[in-house]
């Protein structure tokens, strides 16, 4: 059995964490997928101990030093730290300059970033909501906007910074020469949340020409309806889907014409199609109406409370629930990670309990097998990636790599495109395909007549992705043990809605059936409306999956010998674990007020008692009606003005239009414009994942059209055309 079979990717990787909040979150997938991560801490523990079960979920697997950076032995001490690591991640603060330090790679994680008018502001996850564009998606028309839940924007946060940390690190690796970092959370947000100007799914709201000033009517996009003990939600989406339904219903007669095989025709006829199905699901339970769904084709999910998320029989079933210690001796149910290596849930090994000096692992030196690179080169130059992946996931995964050097090849059964190709017209390209494609070649191939080609091409590749059912690729005789035949050291990077193992593993999923499953669907609600599931208007959990497995992906490719790596990841545990905080009872001091204008807010955060006792120096408010009264007149910018001149973390709600003028973005060139030959006109599109010190900003090439670069892909690699059927 090879070493990468039975180990973590990145167990030679040192890393020296001196991160704060969210940013932690960074270290900890790095830990999770074996890195060696050693937290230093001020004597006496950081600030950030004092809420137990958020610092345990954001520092497992770590392991902790106390070092006074403040005295001439403890400066000593870091420096020493800092020529036996690979990585420095830190925050804000009085951190040593790292220049006697050439090959460390720097990672800064900061609210707005190291640069522009804003880089000394405040922000929690619930301002960066707002001021990323966030909020203003979230709500029911004509009421106040609604924050997402606690723990998502954070989870963005943390896997953005990883993979610019790893993007660096091959750099360094390929160079010898380290890497200065630069982070911004609000960035973060922007391009990686579920961005306005960006990979979209089929019903995504807000494109900048036509915005309302309202929240999106979204509750038709993925509808919820009642049943006898909760709620179901369905998602139909492709044609045969509908069809079942139909059949479901009875096939009533004012729905048989074939014009509602469409979306946008059931959209339309929502007010007449939804209370049919409603009146169908009133007497049944949810588990019942699921099974016969599932059973007939449908893609359907039970809306989950909390509680009922945490004794789910899945979660537990799969591990992806498992019991998390607090320091204090006390025990609770906690998400256990995303990603599986082999197999196996990744995860770091708790912490020894003998004394820490340093860190655990002795220097070991990775091998990429490719060769080394000028600095104006992308990082990952060299490296080959074969796209199966499809809609916003498989568009989001393998654009990280095709941004930063990477050959990307999409390939595609010329029968059946991408279904993120579609178009209301016709014609194979559109914003959404645009972002998603860029920087990538196209291939036409049927999979299950061209198998054989596809095997040559792997025996050329170093990596695989791919999302479909779970059992897809062993069916077309693709797995990961068959391909690793070919080529020994290729990395399979798979992924399906609810994972391989567990009683859900056959259900058909999409987002919002993953958001459902997992608890974010119930959380994200009107407090006042119990039936007013608002998360319609967004695609989460899609890109930062996409991400979360672009990290594992990468990391699999840093640390593997001989041998490769199979990556899983189920979507439905991505968005588990970002709501740990709120599964473990976890609760935040943040709230939308309204300001003076035509639907404008803004959302300010309390975070402790300086933030309390200066917010009321400032407005003088002693209760929340008399701060409400206080924010009504005056504007958005007015009021974040004003508390974070005194340090309080505040933001107004950003629209979406908006983005494309904000300061902060401006100033740090946050935007680009990416044409298409096939686009009327060029489009915004999210610059670079971070700003980094010699590694240029990504290339904006046009995505292909279908099987664009066929002949010359066949060609270079296989030396013959494809079969005549794949052309």
């Amino acid at each position: 059995m090879s070493a990468s079979s039975t180990s973590l990717p990145l167990e030679r990787l040192r890393v020296l964490d001196l991160t704060e909040g969210a940013a932690e979150s960074c270290g900890q997938l790095l830990a999770d997928l074996g890195a060696d991560v050693l937290r230093v801490e001020p004597p006496g523990g950081s600030a950030g101990r004092a809420e137990p079960i958020g610092w345990a979920l954001r520092n497992n697997g770590k392991c902790s030093l106390d070092i006074d950076l403040s005295s001439s032995k403890g400066r000593r001490r870091l420096n020493e730290l800092l020529a036996e690591a690979d990585l420095l991640l830190r925050s804000e603060g009085g951190i040593p300059q790292t220049d006697a330090h050439p090959h460390l790679v720097v990672v800064t994680i900061t609210d707005f970033g190291l640069t522009g008018p804003r880089r000394d502001w405040q922000a929690t996850e619930a301002t960066l909501a707002a001021a990323g564009g966030v909020l203003c998606r979230s709500g029911l028309p004509g009421r106040a906007p609604l924050l997402p839940p606690e723990g998502l924007v954070a989870q963005t946060v943390g896997v953005h910074a990883a993979w610019a940390a790893l993007v660096a690190f091959v750099k360094r690796l390929r160079t010898g020469r380290g890497e200065q970092v630069d982070v911004s959370a609000l960035e973060a947000v922007v391009h990686g949340f579920d961005p306005g100007f960006g990979t979209q799914g089929s019903a995504a709201a807000g494109r900048a020409q036509t915005f309302p000033r309202d929240r999106p009517d979204a509750a038709n996009f993925y509808p919820v309806f009642a049943c006898a003990d909760g709620h179901v939600r369905i998602c139909l989406l492709a044609r045969r889907q509908w069809r079942a339904m139909f059949a479901w219903l009875g096939e009533p007669e004012e729905f048989a014409d074939e014009r509602y095989d469409t979306i946008p025709a059931r959209f339309a006829a929502s007010d007449r199609l939804n209370p049919l199905i409603a009146k169908l699901f009133a007497g049944r339970t949810r588990a019942e109406l699921v099974q016969e769904g599932v059973g007939r084709g449908i893609p359907m999910a039970g809306v989950l409370s909390v509680a009922e998320v945490l004794q789910a029989e899945h979660f537990r079933e799969t591990g992806a629930l498992a019991v998390l210690d607090l320091e204090d001796g006390t025990k609770v149910m906690a998400p256990a990670g995303s990603l599986r290596v082999n197999g196996r849930r990744a995860a770091s090994p708790p912490p020894s309990e003998s004394a820490i000096t340093g860190f655990r692992q002795p220097r070991r030196p990775f091998v990429l097998h490719l060769p080394p690179q000028t600095e104006s080169e992308p990082p990952l130059v060299g490296l080959r990636v074969l796209d199966l992946g499809v809609i916003v996931f498989g568009a989001e995964l393998t654009r990280l790599f095709a941004d930063q050097g990477a050959d990307v090849i999409k390939v595609e059964n010329p029968a059946f495109p991408d279904g993120l190709r579609q178009t209301r017209k016709g014609g194979g390209m559109n914003p959404s395909f645009a972002w998603g494609g860029r920087n990538k070649r196209g291939l036409s191939l049927d999979l299950r007549a061209n198998g054989e080609q596809f095997r040559q091409l792997v025996a050329r590749a170093d990596l695989v992705t791919a999302n479909f059912k779970p059992g897809t690729l062993d069916s077309l005789g693709l797995s990961y043990d068959r391909l690793s035949k070919v080529n020994p050291r290729i990395v399979v990077s798979e992924s399906s809605a609810f994972g391989r193992t567990g009683p859900w593993r056959e259900h058909l999923g999409y987002g919002p059936l993953v958001r459902a499953a997992c608890g974010v669907t119930s959380l994200w609600r009107d407090p006042d409306d119990p039936d007013s599931f608002c998360d319609g208007s967004t695609v989460y959990p899609d890109h930062i999956a996409g991400h979360l497995a672009a990290v594992g992906s990468l990391a699999a490719l840093i640390g593997r010998d001989e041998h490769g790596y199979e990556i899983g990841l189920a979507q439905v545990d991505v968005a588990l674990a970002a709501l740990g905080p709120t599964l473990a009872g976890v609760e935040s001091d943040s709230s939308v007020f309204p300001c003076a204008g035509q639907d404008e807010w803004c959302v300010i955060s309390v975070r402790g008692y300086a933030d309390r006792a200066a917010l009321q120096v400032v407005t003088g408010a002693s209760d929340r009606s008399e701060l409400t009264e206080w924010t009504r007149v005056r504007t958005p910018a007015e009021v974040t003005q004003l508390l974070q001149k005194a340090g309080v973390p505040a933001a107004g709600m950003a629209r979406l239009p908006e983005l494309l003028e904000d300061e902060q973005l401006v100033a740090r060139d946050s935007f680009h414009e990416l044409e298409h030959p096939q686009l009327r006109a060029p489009v915004p599109t999210g610059a670079r994942i971070a700003r980094f010190s010699s590694i240029p900003d990504p290339p904006l090439r046009p995505a292909p059209m279908p099987g664009e670069h066929t002949d010359l892909i066949t060609a270079e690699l296989l030396g013959s055309r494809l079969k005549e059927e794949s052309a």
